[in-house]
């Protein structure tokens, strides 16, 4: 498949795209992991993704597990159980660095993507829903998006309504992955064990 194990393309037809993943630039994956709560003191060690899940099912509500690593530029979280970077986004990105948030959402859909910076949430929508765009500069992608033929220059869909999901989404994916540069191999996903941390520590 072209974009099996290069970018973040890949995702929108992954069957089995489960965990948020939250990237970060700017900082590693040991203070990604503190930024989205974790636990002090603890550390399970590196765990598979069917570890993680199943610490993840143990974990009490608010706190999730969250498998870290670096690929490029960008630190990396793939967040099993609760994703502390659904409402922690601003905070992985103070002190100038970046953070992209994209989530599945497979209880309830659509996908959704955030990306924040310094700070400040500066981005938010649903693929598929690009229209409807939130945060504090809602029209940041906007060129991008409008030049990828997701959008049209009157910010309507630019997409045939029968356009399947997956090829839907993967278009919006490839204008993050070259916006941002984000990429993350197939295989730390949903094989390789990771240092993992339980997160959700903020919450309490």
């Amino acid at each position: 498949m072209e974009h099996a194990d290069h970018g973040i393309q890949w995702l929108a037809s992954w069957p089995d795209w489960y965990a948020a993943l939250t990237f970060a630039r700017g900082i590693g994956p040991e203070e990604l992991a503190a930024r989205l709560g974790a636990v002090p003191d603890l550390r399970p060690g590196p765990l598979s993704p069917s570890e993680a899940w199943s610490m993840a099912m143990d974990a009490v509500d608010g706190e999730g597990v969250a498998r870290v690593g670096t690929w490029g530029d960008w630190s990396f979280a793939v967040e099993h159980g609760q994703p502390a970077g659904a409402e922690l986004l601003a905070e992985v990105s103070r002190d100038g660095a970046e953070a992209v948030h994209l989530d599945p959402q497979p209880d309830h859909p659509p996908k959704q993507f955030a990306y924040a910076r310094d700070g400040e949430l500066v981005c938010c929508f649903a693929l598929g829903e690009e229209l409807w765009r939130g945060g504090h500069h809602p029209d940041f992608l906007l060129p991008e998006l409008i030049e990828a033929k997701v959008l049209h220059p009157d910010g309507g869909h630019a997409r045939p309504e029968d356009e399947p999901a997956p090829e839907r989404e993967r278009r919006t994916l490839e204008v993050l992955e070259r916006r941002f540069g984000l990429a993350l191999p197939r295989r730390l996903a949903a094989d390789t064990p990771l240092p993992a941390y339980v997160t959700g520590a903020h919450t309490r």
